[in-house]
């Protein structure tokens, strides 16, 4: 497990530093303001793809090892372009937005959620290396896309994020459906497909109804800040987000792997030692890279970014708390999740939802993007200190199981000893 974990790492590490390229080059390019339409356009598309995981996101990992992955395909992709349809006409009547921004977000929410139901499914089938390659080509070519536009073309525009996004999704969607038909699977119809229609709506409605609530979790305070301040202050606490967000990457790699080991094990490898010691390790690493980045003065955020963007440091020191707290919510709900016991994580992220907007109400107008960071962290304690319990319940380990101790970092360093050998 611990080799997989690694490799999944690795990839995502690949992954963030790309889209922090991709976070650097549109903040440094368009300013403050021009990140701040980006960030509030991702929100968007983002919020987009959280409705089609209704007939579809993890539970197409769930399904597929044991169902057709046409069966799963072929209604995933046509409730996708409803729910692009819909959501696109949705954001036109409730926010003042052009129609050439609505026909990007029609365009490009299609290519995300076409290319999200190909890689699950890739997942699903332990396709581990390509999932992670896909990924991170997506990213490699939206950052090469940007630079191109912005450095070469000198097309510094927020126009240019939507075609070179066009570029990093398109491609790799045809690679990943090639990868699809290389697969035993055949398309198949009758009452198969049916039934396992029926069988993914049902448990994608348990399972991603706290994805939906997550979401919110993360993003409502961009709506909030951009009502209450303006689309400048939207790129300010977006780059702070962005960049503890990035540690995330620790935490997600440990609980991707083991939520897909306990779909196919299923409760046979729910009390594994070896698993809790992973996850104190990606809690050991996860305080570490929140340390560094929490010590970084504002000087090197003006640096990087640019002149507006020193005003980030806080929003990182407010997010730090909160992004340590958040591994262990992300290894906690995948255990749950696992083993589709979807009700304790729905009711953790409601609880967490009630947080964020009575923090919303009450922090953002009077504190602004600082109020919006310490409403991410109280957000993510209340809704992580539901799941601990729960996990204590469940397994018997006691919330501090998940603390890494003496005996972790002894271990860690064996294994980079044994690594050197």
């Amino acid at each position: 497990m611990v080799r997989r974990i690694l490799h999944n790492f690795i990839t995502r590490l690949a992954t963030a530093l790309l889209s922090f390229g991709v976070v650097w080059l549109t903040a440094r390019y368009l300013g403050a303001a021009g990140r701040g339409t980006v960030s509030l356009f991702v929100t968007d598309c983002a919020a987009l793809l959280l409705f089609i995981g209704l007939l579809g996101g993890s539970s197409l990992i769930y399904l597929a090892p044991r169902r057709n992955v046409w069966h799963l395909l072929l209604p995933a992709y046509t409730w996708a372009t409803v729910v692009c349809a819909a959501g696109t006409a949705m954001v036109g009547l409730l926010r003042n937005v052009s129609q050439a921004y609505l026909g990007h977000l029609l365009g490009l929410a299609l290519l995300q959620a076409f290319f999200s139901v190909n890689t699950s499914l890739l997942l699903s089938r332990r396709r581990e290396l390509l999932y992670n390659s896909l990924l991170a080509a997506q990213v490699a070519l939206l950052a090469s896309g940007l630079l191109f536009a912005f450095s070469v073309l000198h097309w510094q525009v927020v126009t240019a994020y939507y075609y070179a996004a066009y570029l990093a999704y398109g491609l790799p969607l045809i690679v990943s459906l090639w990868a699809l038909w290389q697969l035993p699977d055949r398309p198949q119809g009758g009452r198969r497909l049916y039934a396992t229609v029926r069988e993914l709506a049902r448990h994608s409605r348990g399972a991603h109804f706290s994805n939906i609530l997550a979401f919110a979790n993360y993003r409502l305070s961009y709506y909030f800040v951009a009502h209450f301040a303006d689309a400048r202050a939207v790129g300010i606490l977006s780059v702070g987000v962005a960049l503890t967000e990035a540690v995330w990457l620790i935490p997600r790699s440990t609980a991707l792997v083991q939520y897909v080991d306990l779909v196919h094990a299923g409760k046979a490898g729910t009390s594994s030692v070896a698993a809790l010691r992973v996850s104190r390790l990606a809690v050991l690493a996860t305080i570490c890279a929140m340390t560094v980045l929490a010590l970084l003065p504002p000087a090197v955020l003006i640096t990087v970014f640019g002149r507006e963007f020193g005003a980030a440091r806080p929003v990182v020191l407010l997010l730090a708390p909160g992004g340590v707290i958040m591994a262990l919510q992300l290894l906690c709900s995948s255990y749950f999740a696992g083993l589709a016991h979807y009700r304790i994580n729905n009711t953790a992220s409601v609880l967490g939802l009630l947080v964020t907007l009575g923090a919303c109400v009450f922090l953002i107008p009077r504190f602004g993007i600082r109020g919006a960071a310490l409403t991410s962290t109280l957000s993510y304690a209340a809704s992580t200190t539901y799941l601990l319990y729960y996990f204590h319940r469940a397994t018997g380990a006691a919330p501090w199981a998940f603390l890494p101790g003496p005996s972790d970092v002894t271990h860690l360093w064996g294994m980079v000893r044994q690594k050197e050998r």
